[in-house]
């Protein structure tokens, strides 16, 4: 999608961003933000959140004192962002920035900037190849710089019809690629030695991968947050960690470095 081009987030973004007030959305950015503390330097570091729309994983690191710069071809998308930020202390708003522009164009726009994390979550299922993101986001990392890619597990598409008792669905998804997702849209499943492999080519090595939302998976993207929310957030990051249940996940986060001679 090229700036501008708003659809389909123009109509489905509000529905979107507000599926991370729901206790399903908030064991995603839960899960991924306490792996990327792990990971990523210390702030005061240079991020960019490519494809971060309204800023859902971004905003709380500039909270942090991370330097944010989210990127988004959509500016429905960046319109939340802005409305958002406007709702924080002066000095984190003044942390972030916002540019509107396609992943695949984000290096040659910026120049010679290179940041310490590059953060890329939800997107490379939209992209029918995700090679050309893939080698995007490494072109922006600084050397050793951490790379943070979150996407959709190939090996769990049968899951998301069992939830829904769709049973023929379940037996089409065992060797399927693609599948419609919550928000009507086709998405691709990826691997995680499919990605190591793009990565490597790209000159980045993979170092850890954890899986993202298992337990909460069947739940509405609508549904309020009535259950123990601790209880039900601490249960989600210990599964996102252990075998099998990492294995199990709808989405998985692969955590890379650029390798130092790139």
């Amino acid at each position: 999608m090229t700036p501008g081009t708003d659809e389909p987030w123009t109509a489905l973004g509000t529905g979107f961003v507000r599926g991370y007030d729901s206790l399903w959305g908030q064991a995603r950015t839960h899960v991924v933000h306490q792996h990327l503390r792990h990971h990523l330097p210390p702030p005061p570091a240079a991020l960019i959140d490519v494809g971060g729309g309204a800023g859902n994983q971004s905003i709380p690191l500039a909270r942090e004192g991370y330097q944010v710069t989210i990127v988004d071809p959509s500016p429905g998308m960046l319109a939340q962002a802005a409305a958002r930020l406007d709702q924080e202390r002066s000095e984190v708003a003044e942390r972030v920035r916002l540019v509107e522009a396609s992943g695949d164009a984000v290096p040659d726009l910026l120049g010679e900037a290179r940041f310490a994390g590059v953060l890329c979550h939800g997107v490379v299922m939209y992209l029918e190849d995700p090679e050309p993101m893939i080698a995007s986001l490494c072109r922006l990392a600084q050397p050793t710089g951490i790379l943070s890619i979150l996407a959709k597990n190939a090996h769990t598409l049968a899951m998301r019809p069992a939830y829904e008792r769709d049973w023929p669905g379940v037996l089409n998804a065992f060797d399927a690629q693609h599948q419609r997702n919550g928000l009507g849209l086709t998405t691709r499943g990826d691997t995680i030695e499919g990605l190591t492999d793009l990565l490597r080519r790209h000159g980045a090595e993979t170092r850890a991968w954890y899986g993202v939302r298992l337990f909460t998976e069947g739940w509405g993207r609508t549904e309020p947050p009535t259950s123990p929310q601790a209880d039900v957030l601490a249960a989600e990051l210990e599964a996102s960690r252990r075998d099998p249940y990492r294995q199990l996940s709808r989405l998985f986060h692969l955590i890379a470095a650029r390798r130092p001679d790139q």
